[in-house]
C-alpha cells in the first residue's frame, strides 16, 4: 500500500516537470527581453517604451490564459448521470452484459444522451460508476470522467475539455503572438550581433538564443493552433477526430457540427467582447449538446427508418428519446428537426495529449537545434574554423537580411 502511495506521489510531481520547463523558458525570455535587450541593448528611449508596452500586454494575456488552462478543474458529469443506489447494486450483481445494459437503458431513458459505443451499448464508466454524457470520456491521467474531453495535455498538466477549452485556445493564440512579437523585434539586433555592430557583452548570448527560441516555438505552436482552429470550425474534439461518435444512425464525425459560426459561438459564447479574454463564456452545461441539423421530410425519415434492416438485437433496442425542451437551444433554429448521425470506444488514454503537444514541441526543438547549431558564430571564438560551405552560407544569410 505504501509503495503504491509513494509511486502516485512521484507521478504527480513528475507531471509538473513540463509545466516547470515552460515556466522557466518564459521567465528567462522575460529577463532576456526586458533587461538584456530593452535596458542594456536598445539605446532609443521611444523604441524601449513601445517595445515594453506591447511586450507586457502580450506577456500578461499569455500568462493569464496559460494559468487558467492549468488551474481550471476539468468539468465532470452531474449527479443525474450517476446510478441510484438500487440500480448500482443490481448492476454489480448481474453477470450478463445483456442484463447490465437493460439496467443502464432504464436509468438513461430520461437522460439527454444520444451517442453509444461502437457496439450500440450505453456508454458507462465502471471506474466512476456513471453513465457517460455525450462527448464525455474517462481520463486515465486525471482518473475522472471529463465533459467534452479533447485530450490530456502534459504541457499544462491538466485535461483540456469543456471547462477550459476556450482558455487553451487563447493560450495557444497569445503564446503565438508573444513568440512572433519577440522574434520580430529581436531580429534586427540578432543581425547586428552577426555583423559585430553590437558591443561585445553578455547580452549577445541572450539576443541570439532569444531569437532562436521564439522562432522555434512560433513554428511549433502555429501547427498546433491551426489544427485546433480547424477542430473548432468542425465542432470536433481531438478524440472525435480519430473516433467518430456513434449515433442511432451510425458513426458521424460531423454529428455535432452546426456550421462554422454556431460552432465558434458554442466555444466562445454569444458576447464577442469576451472572446479574447480568458473568461468562461462557452454555451451549454457540457452534459448535452445539439446535434447536426438536417432538414428532411418527416414522412421520408419515417419510411427510411422502417426500411432499415435489423442488423442485431442490440442495435434495435430502445434508445433514450430527446426531451422537447432540448430543441429550444439558442444555437438551433425552430423550423428544423433533430437528426442524429456521427465511432468511439469506452476508454480513452491520455496519450492523445502527447501526440498533439509533445511531438509538435520536441520535433521542432531538436530540428531547430541541429539545424542552427553549425551557424553559431561563437565557433570562431572557440578557435574552430569555418568550412567553405558554412562561410558562404553565412555571408548569404547576412546579405539577404
Amino acid at each position: 500500500m505504501a509503495p503504491s502511495h509513494v509511486l502516485k506521489c512521484c507521478q504527480k510531481v513528475l507531471a509538473w516537470v513540463p509545466v516547470a520547463f515552460i515556466a522557466l523558458v518564459v521567465a528567462w525570455s522575460y529577463y532576456a527581453y526586458v533587461v538584456e535587450l530593452c535596458v542594456f541593448t536598445i539605446s532609443s528611449t521611444a523604441e524601449k517604451v513601445v517595445y515594453l508596452v506591447v511586450f507586457h500586454l502580450s506577456f500578461v494575456m499569455f500568462v493569464w490564459s496559460y494559468g487558467k488552462t492549468i488551474f481550471t478543474s476539468p468539468a465532470t458529469p452531474s449527479n443525474e448521470f450517476c446510478l441510484s443506489k438500487a440500480d448500482k447494486e443490481q448492476y454489480e450483481k448481474e453477470e450478463r452484459p445483456e442484463s447490465q445494459q437493460e439496467i443502464l437503458r432504464r436509468a438513461a431513458k430520461d437522460l439527454p444522451i444520444y451517442t453509444t459505443t461502437a457496439s450500440r451499448a450505453i456508454r458507462y464508466c465502471d471506474r466512476c460508476q456513471l453513465i457517460k454524457p455525450d462527448r464525455c470520456h474517462h481520463c486515465s491521467a486525471c482518473d475522472v470522467c471529463v465533459l467534452k474531453m479533447d485530450h490530456h495535455c502534459p504541457w499544462v498538466n491538466n485535461c483540456v475539455g469543456f471547462s477550459n477549452y476556450k482558455f487553451f485556445l487563447l493560450f495557444l493564440m497569445y503564446s503565438l503572438l508573444y513568440c512572433l512579437f519577440v522574434a520580430a523585434t529581436v531580429l534586427q539586433y540578432f543581425i547586428k550581433f552577426w555583423t559585430n555592430e553590437l558591443p561585445d557583452t553578455h547580452a549577445k548570448f541572450h539576443v541570439l538564443f532569444l531569437f532562436f527560441v521564439a522562432a522555434m516555438f512560433f513554428i511549433s505552436i502555429l501547427s498546433l493552433f491551426s489544427y485546433h482552429c480547424w477542430l473548432v470550425g468542425k465542432n470536433r474534439s481531438t478524440i472525435e477526430t480519430f473516433r467518430a461518435p456513434t449515433f442511432r444512425n451510425g458513426p458521424d464525425k460531423n454529428g455535432f457540427s452546426l456550421g462554422c459560426s454556431k460552432n465558434l459561438r458554442e466555444v466562445f459564447g454569444d458576447e464577442k467582447k469576451y472572446w479574447l479574454l480568458p473568461i468562461f463564456t462557452s454555451l451549454g452545461d457540457g452534459c448535452n449538446f445539439p446535434t447536426r441539423l438536417v432538414i428532411m421530410d418527416p414522412e421520408q425519415l419515417a419510411v427510411s427508418s422502417q426500411n432499415e434492416p435489423a442488423k442485431s438485437s442490440v442495435a434495435n433496442q430502445s434508445f433514450p428519446t430527446r426531451p422537447l425542451s432540448e430543441s429550444q437551444n439558442r444555437l438551433l433554429s425552430s423550423d428544423c428537426q433533430w437528426v442524429e448521425t456521427g465511432p468511439e470506444e469506452e476508454n480513452v488514454k491520455s496519450g492523445s495529449g502527447f501526440v498533439c503537444c509533445g511531438v509538435s514541441f520536441f520535433s521542432f526543438f531538436f530540428f531547430s537545434f541541429f539545424f542552427f547549431f553549425p551557424f553559431l558564430r561563437p565557433r570562431k571564438a572557440l578557435g574552430i574554423g569555418w568550412s567553405g560551405v558554412e562561410e558562404n552560407m553565412f555571408h548569404g544569410i547576412k546579405s539577404a537580411c
